[in-house]
């Protein structure tokens, strides 16, 4: 598959860029592109004739697919798009985070916020501490660090557990029905597909 990404620019630049695809190269004065990044792999610039533009690269929130034709009837997957290269205007400020908070469409606004679960707040050190129990059992150790509450938790555990155990009434037992399919000269009744079968 190909690495594809997204290129969202001003509308100063997108009428640019739409000019120099369309028109011969050497006729255009804006007959250069280019794209390159910083250190960080993150910020960079993008250059189209003799002006440069601030970009950022942006993780979006959901990965979208595209896909080719040559038939009009047949698509084929080309990439998996998980990320947007921003071109800003010069005075523009530069995002704050790494991940874009949209999506490509108007329902996928502010995506992260509003249909994405919210990271659960955990204790570093809590992590760190199973990490290692995770590790130590792995290994085919114990676990050093058991809490003496956890200890009591099992064993109110334990005592609710048997207590139950204890109060549950036994089955009682079913009473049997005398006489149920046996007729008065002590043999058990026969049904009509029984006599059926006499003529031996």
């Amino acid at each position: 598959m190909e690495e594809q990404f997204i290129l969202r620019v001003p509308p100063s630049v997108a009428e640019r860029i739409d000019r120099l695809l369309n028109e011969n190269a050497s006729s255009s004065e804006d007959n250069s592109l280019d794209l390159s990044f910083c250190e960080d792999g993150r910020s960079g610039t993008f250059v189209i004739g003799n002006d440069r533009f601030p970009a950022s690269l942006l993780d979006l929130p959901s990965v979208v697919e595209s896909y080719k034709t040559y038939d009009d009837n047949v698509l084929i997957k080309t990439a998996d798009i998980g990320q947007i290269i921003m071109v800003r205007e010069e005075g523009d400020t530069a995002p704050d985070d790494v991940e874009y908070r949209h999506g490509l469409t108007p329902p996928m606004r502010d995506a992260r916020r509003r249909r994405f679960r919210r990271e659960p707040d955990l204790n570093p050190e809590l992590v760190q501490r199973v990490e290692k129990d995770l590790v130590n059992i792995m290994a085919g150790g114990t676990v050093e660090n058991l809490h003496a509450g956890a200890v009591e938790h099992e064993g109110a555990d334990d005592n609710a557990r048997n207590a139950a155990k204890k109060s549950a009434p036994a089955p009682a037992p079913k009473p049997e029905v005398p006489g149920a399919g046996i007729n008065a000269a002590g043999e058990p009744e026969r049904s009509e597909s029984d006599d059926s079968d006499d003529s031996e």
